[in-house]
């Protein structure tokens, strides 16, 4: 059971970022970049969270890609209903997948305490000698 859950959830990933990509004709999506990042959906395959990771120039414009995408989630559904055969298709909920940017947050506080210690090490050896 695990298994077919894995599989239906990379193919609906597949399939959504190919639609949201190629079938999405909105001029407000031309300046970012969007795909999925996760999915899940529940074992009744009734709902479906759908992790989205928009870049795009500024926050306005990921934020307008997002709005979009809400906006399209119908047109999205029905697109799938033509992309899968499965018997149930889940009602979609998308949500911006912010692991990418905590990640760079965290990298960047390690390089600082990476630098702090360092200069910590200089200044003890310079003390000493």
């Amino acid at each position: 059971m695990k298994i077919k859950m894995e599989r239906v959830n990379s193919e609906l990933a597949k399939q959504i970022t190919s639609i949201i990509a190629d079938d999405i004709k909105d001029p407000r999506m031309s300046g970012a970049i969007v795909g999925v990042t996760k999915l899940y959906t529940t074992p009744d395959l009734k709902y479906a969270k759908v992790y989205l990771s928009i870049y795009a120039k500024d926050k306005e414009s990921q934020q307008e890609a997002y709005y979009t995408i809400c906006r399209s989630k119908n047109f999205i559904r029905n697109m799938l209903k033509d992309k899968v055969q499965i018997r149930l298709l889940p009602e979609l909920t998308f949500l911006i997948d912010d692991s990418v940017d905590y990640s760079i947050k965290i990298d960047k506080i390690l390089h600082d305490i990476h630098a702090e210690e360092e200069k910590t090490k200089e200044s003890q050896t310079l003390s000493e000698n």
